[in-house]
């Protein structure tokens, strides 16, 4: 099994110390070395472990046959481009149990006419872990409001849609809502 725990966790600017500690239960940066390397066998156990470690899917770790990465080019930062000291690659998206779309039709807020909107879907007993993010949230009759969660009372959710002079909106009790969790834009 070839992974990329080496290029996900470079992408996410992590040393192997940091991924260790990040672990349950923690683990040495030398443990994490050598799962990347292929010098250690990785267990789906210890992939599971990795993948909550970074904040992916255990899938976003796993080269398929077939699958291509996006090789990087270029770093941009302040100072402009630049060239990676090393090999790095994008893995693609990979879409995950529980995931729902959100197509963008129009520019609204930080979104552009074209985007899709990958968001996971969670419980209400997880609301409140997604303060200050993008959230779609269900409504009766087949509509939905996407915003800002800004605030939670009880079983009360209070978002503030996209788009200027938008006011708050409460909703009371809603079965779920979907947290956004990637953006794909095309240019």
């Amino acid at each position: 099994m070839i992974t990329r725990i080496r290029e996900v966790r470079k992408a996410k600017g992590l040393t192997l110390e940091q991924v260790g500690a990040l672990c349950d239960p923690p683990t040495t940066a030398q443990t994490i070395g050598r799962l990347e390397t292929g010098t250690r066998t990785v267990s789906v156990k210890w992939l599971n472990r990795i993948a909550l470690a970074l904040g992916v899917t255990t899938a976003e770790l796993v080269a398929l046959p077939g699958q291509a990465a996006v090789p990087v080019a270029a770093l941009l930062g302040p100072d402009g481009a630049r060239a990676p000291t090393r090999p790095l690659a994008f893995p693609p998206p990979v879409a995950s149990d529980g995931m729902v779309g959100v197509h963008v039709n129009a520019s609204i807020g930080d979104y552009r006419s074209g985007d899709a909107i990958w968001c996971k879907r969670i419980a209400p007993e997880e609301f409140a872990g997604a303060l200050n993010r993008d959230l779609l949230v269900p409504r009766p009759a087949g509509r939905f409001l996407f915003g800002r969660l800004i605030g939670r009372e009880g079983d009360r959710l209070q978002l503030l849609p996209f788009g200027a002079g938008a006011r708050q909106t409460v909703i009371t009790d809603p079965p779920w809502a979907a947290v956004a969790v990637q953006l794909v834009r095309r240019l």
